[in-house]
């Protein structure tokens, strides 16, 4: 393995690059020939270009644009995209590269990857490779966070026409629909010797500091060694609503030591019947489960100016 200081030389001298854009992703199939053409105008040298129509067909394009021996792989799509490549890249000696195509590219916005296309290229030939870590939910690693109870059922119910169409406001309206009918859980969290219990509509696990392409707190970051949990309102529809506008409205001013964060390096999670999971957007399984982390997992092209522990 290069340290990352060879690896961000090699980037920016060699521009040895693969390029995958999810073509399903909210902008991926309007850009992909934007991004193809101005990743070579900034003399990258791409040693294969995959627009990916398929969901099925990802991970396998993806294995084989690594399989090429880049030294940046170069990503477009939301944060199942990305989380797929950095499942593919964990501790692999090729960085990824990062261009938010989603609906609500909460990875991008946590590492500090502008979301405007031109300025997230800038990163690529201007920026340096950092480390992050990643979740762990069972062997699975994660970018940006695991959501159990009705953020899973969204998931699986949000329509990809009315993504399109409206972007992340898609979610809250699809959840509207399902809560009428959504019944709470008694939910357990043990981590560190403690056991935490509540109930709740919905529960999040994050590795960073973005949901719903809004900030959680302040001061969570995907380079802290930390997860963070967090229930939203309680057993009430009301409160789930309350506090979910509450936490889009104030969650830049709150902090790991606020009420109701558990910040942790590893948890053990159970309810009180199966609940849904969803990870990184995408269906996952059902509860229990265990969540921990893999630290400074993934190699990541970065600005310049961007901390790295």
């Amino acid at each position: 393995m290069r340290t990352k200081q060879e690896l961000s030389t090699a980037i920016r001298e060699r521009r040895r690059a693969a390029l995958v854009v999810n073509a399903h992703s909210r902008r991926g199939r309007r850009l992909y020939d934007t991004v193809h053409a101005r990743l070579r105008a900034a003399g990258f040298a791409l040693l294969g270009a995959y627009p990916v129509d398929r969901p099925g067909e990802l991970d396998r394009v993806l294995a084989e644009a690594a399989g090429l021996g880049p030294d940046l792989l170069v990503t477009g799509g939301g944060d199942g995209t990305v989380g797929a490549a950095a499942r593919l890249l964990a501790h692999r000696d090729i960085a990824m590269g990062l261009l938010p195509l989603g609906t609500t590219n909460n990875f991008a916005r946590t590492v500090g990857v502008p979301l405007d296309l031109d300025a997230a290229i800038s990163v690529l030939t201007d920026g340096k490779v950092i480390d992050v870590d990643l979740g762990l939910i069972g062997d699975t690693r994660f970018t940006n966070h695991v959501g159990i109870g009705l953020s899973a059922d969204i998931m699986q119910a949000a329509p990809p026409g009315l993504k399109r169409v409206v972007g992340r406001l898609a979610y809250p309206m699809t959840g509207l629909g399902l809560l009428a009918r959504q019944r709470p859980l008694a939910v357990t969290v043990r981590a560190e010797g403690r056991e935490h219990t509540f109930t709740t509509h919905q529960v999040y696990v994050a590795n960073g500091g973005f949901h719903a392409g809004r900030p959680i707190t302040a001061d969570a970051t995907a380079d802290d060694r930390l997860l963070v949990a967090y229930p939203v309102g309680g057993p009430t529809r009301r409160g789930l609503l309350r506090e979910t506008a509450r936490n889009a409205a104030a969650g830049h001013r709150r902090t790991l030591g606020d009420e109701p964060f558990l910040a942790v390096r590893q948890l053990w999670l159970d309810t009180d019947r199966p609940a849904r999971i969803e990870v990184d957007g995408e269906p996952y399984g059902q509860t229990p489960v265990r969540i921990g982390l893999d630290p400074n997992a993934l190699r990541l092209m970065a600005r310049a100016d961007s901390p790295d522990h």
